[in-house]
């Protein structure tokens, strides 16, 4: 299964925090792999409003459903508390 969320005012730098913090283990090549799933990033400016850009980390999840479920829900518990 593939999951895709995006983040707003949270860096790939603490998204991978957040990650290994849930038990993966950065890659060579970035990417963020558990037991049972793996986990990649992107990033880009987002305007929201005429002068303010944000930082939109764009997160895809890649495992088993009953592994991901849990997974993507801490983790967005903890990028939400973070970014905006």
């Amino acid at each position: 299964m593939r999951r895709e969320k995006s983040f707003r005012g949270i860096s790939k730098r603490l998204a991978r925090n957040y990650l290994e913090n849930l038990g993966g283990e950065v890659r060579d090549d970035g990417d963020v792999e558990g037991d049972d799933w793996r986990a990649s990033l992107s990033a880009e400016k987002v305007n929201v409003g005429p002068s303010v850009e944000l930082t939109e980390v764009t997160v895809v999840f890649e495992g088993d459903e009953d592994v991901l479920d849990p997974l993507v829900e801490e983790f967005s518990q903890k990028a939400m508390r973070a970014g905006g």
